[in-house]
């Protein structure tokens, strides 16, 4: 299986799924924003890239417009080259509105992680031959406020299905781009790679998620991220 049919086969698995209180609206941009999310796959997923960096799942601001994990609109449209129609979710929140690469809202931790590619490496080109990133969970899910949920925060229930599916995805995605690190962009990830992927033959680790909830991605995340990879041997 090629990481397109793995991530169609993803969408199809947690677009199947329900989800109750306190979760108002979920949005799926590997359904609405195929389009773009399959050109990044299409252009810069090469088998046995040496590292996958796997986050949690889109933001409002970055994925759900653009389909591309941690995905600002500028970046994705400036730096990548990537642009393309996005539709909308079924029931599209009205405080979230979907904009495709209309929307001006940044995306922090997507302007953090990119730009930190941009400026190390300065072509994506150059970039993916070493990286790629993708996220756990495909799904976006608000509260009735507009607020973000994060999918480790949903009720046991609920969280043990979508996690299944998930898990099952991760599985292929990552036999598709055959990596040698699988990295967690934050603890979660690494926790979720290392409990579906032990024993296959990976290496595991972290790096600091850039997220502007985080006090120290705040003190500077690039130099941090970069200091971690270094650690690990990576860079």
């Amino acid at each position: 299986m090629n990481v397109i049919e793995a991530t169609r086969r993803l969408s199809r698995e947690v677009g199947s799924l329900s989800f109750g209180d306190p979760v108002s609206h979920v949005y799926n941009p590997l359904e609405y924003a195929r389009a773009s999310h399959e050109l990044y796959l299409e252009r810069f997923a090469s088998r046995g890239g040496k590292v996958v960096l796997l986050g949690m799942n889109p933001g409002p601001f970055g994925m759900a417009q653009t389909g591309v994990p941690f995905g600002d609109v500028a970046f994705v449209r400036d730096w990548m080259g990537i642009e393309a129609a996005v539709g909308h979710p079924e029931r599209e929140h009205p405080k979230r509105p979907v904009q495709g690469f209309s929307c001006a809202r940044r995306e922090v931790s997507g302007s953090r992680l990119w730009g930190w590619a941009r400026e190390r490496f300065g072509t994506p080109e150059r970039f993916f031959s070493t990286f790629f990133v993708v996220n756990y969970c495909p799904l976006v899910f608000m509260e009735e406020s507009g607020r973000n949920h994060t999918p480790d925060k949903l009720p046991a229930a609920e969280r043990k299905l979508l996690y299944a599916a998930c898990d099952a995805g991760l599985r292929e995605i990552v036999a598709a781009l055959d990596p040698h690190w699988v990295l967690g962009v934050g603890k979660f990830a690494e926790t979720r790679a290392r409990d579906v992927l032990d024993g296959r033959g990976f290496s595991f680790g972290s790096i600091l998620h850039p997220s502007p909830a985080s006090p120290r991605a705040n003190r500077g995340w690039a130099p941090q991220a970069e200091a971690e990879l270094r650690a690990l041997g990576i860079l």
